[in-house]
């Protein structure tokens, strides 16, 4: 029993470093001066462009974020039933002794 438990926590605890989000990517620097200056039109576009491509980057991490999550969970569960499958045959192979 002891070995079990012992096996699970070291589980979650891997489990909860592999989970860990990715920190954000750096937002690109800003250009120096521009050369010559933008109207306030142009200001405006450029500006939503750039917080739509933001957004797209943002949504693009939360999907992975959430993609690694499931993966994680998923290996964990994995793991979890083959220290049950390897503990049911230890106590197999000590109930023949």
């Amino acid at each position: 029993m002891n070995k079990l438990l012992v096996t699970l926590i070291a589980a979650f605890f891997a489990v909860g470093a592999l989970a860990q989000a990715a920190a954000p990517a750096a937002p690109a620097a800003a250009p120096a001066v521009a050369a010559k200056p933008m109207d306030a039109k142009a200001d405006a576009k450029k500006a939503k462009a750039d917080k739509a491509a933001a957004d797209k980057q943002a949504k693009a991490d939360a999907k992975k974020a959430k993609a690694d999550k499931a993966a994680a969970d998923k290996q964990a569960k994995a793991d979890a039933k083959k220290a049950k499958a390897d503990k049911a045959a230890a106590d197999k192979a000590a109930a023949k002794k």
